[in-house]
């Protein structure tokens, strides 16, 4: 019995996926974060490039 707990204790691969883990939901939260911070801006680019790809197929046609 005391080797099974010693086995146990000693065990460490459902760390490694609880760390995995962690650090997928702190890249998660920086990300809605940033794109919060710089949601205005962010806007400004997407429209500004919308824009421009619609001139550009508008030339093509």
């Amino acid at each position: 019995m005391k080797a099974i707990a010693k086995r146990f204790a000693a065990d460490e691969s459902g760390a490694t996926a609880i760390e995995y883990g962690l650090v997928a939901a702190m890249m998660g939260i920086a990300v809605v974060t940033i794109f919060t911070a710089f949601r205005g801006k962010l806007s400004e680019a997407f429209d500004t490039m919308g824009d421009a790809l619609k001139t550009q197929a508008s030339n093509i046609k």
